[in-house]
């Protein structure tokens, strides 16, 4: 099937209010106008120059997502344009996105990352660092920055079971949240391999690359 004809079926299957995040790494140009051509908006990637690059030849209405690590010194090349940050799992790095959107004259979007896995190379904060950040006076200064939801990565295993007990904690947490912060109204939580478990689990975005795009064309 084409990547058109991937994307509508994936379209098809998706609730209404679970937004679909193309996840368009390591694609060319006019593989993302195919997907764009379908009537996607909404592609993101996990490079910052890659994405910078493709922003700038790219139509204009695209929303671009950031979905990878961030490093710090990297998030001045993104400011100007980015529309959600998902990965944030630092204080210093939220302190950076809110330093380089003043510069830009922006308020940028932002998901806390948590670390819901079991597996130790995920990043993200726990329960406990997310609740002392929020209630923080160093929080509270940061007005150039929105807190709009939680994104959460499962295990990498065949075990639905415990990738569903993964995704409920993350929807747990984004309630208790939701209580201090009540803006809050993204659960990132689902890729192409679980994405169907996420949204019985309360996910409101979902992150798919491979089974719209067809697997990575790594150099």
């Amino acid at each position: 099937m084409s990547i058109k004809e991937n994307l509508l079926k994936i379209q098809a299957s998706l609730p209404s209010h679970v937004t679909l995040v193309a996840v368009s790494k390591t694609k060319s140009n006019d593989e993302i106008m195919e997907a764009y051509d379908g009537g996607q908006r909404v592609f993101g990637e996990n490079k910052i120059q890659e994405m910078t690059a493709k922003w700038s030849e790219l139509p204009k209405d695209i929303e671009w997502h950031m979905i990878g690590h961030v490093q710090s010194n990297k998030v001045k090349y993104m400011a100007p344009y980015v529309h959600l940050i998902h990965g944030v799992d630092s204080f210093k790095l939220l302190k950076e996105i809110n330093k380089q959107a003043q510069k830009n004259d922006r308020v940028i979007s932002c998901l806390l990352q948590m670390h819901i896995a079991e597996e130790t190379t995920k990043f993200g904060f726990n329960k406990e660092e997310l609740e002392a950040i929020i209630q923080s006076d160093a929080f509270e200064l940061l007005n150039n920055i929105e807190i709009v939801g939680l994104m959460g990565m499962a295990t990498f295993t065949e075990d639905k079971d415990q990738v569903r007990k993964e995704f409920k904690t993350l929807n747990a947490n984004y309630l208790h949240f939701q209580k201090t912060l009540p803006h809050m109204n993204v659960v990132s939580m689902g890729m192409s391999g679980d994405y169907a478990i996420a949204i019985e689990e309360g996910s409101t975005m979902v992150r798919i690359g491979s089974s719209i795009f067809g697997m990575r064309n790594y150099p």
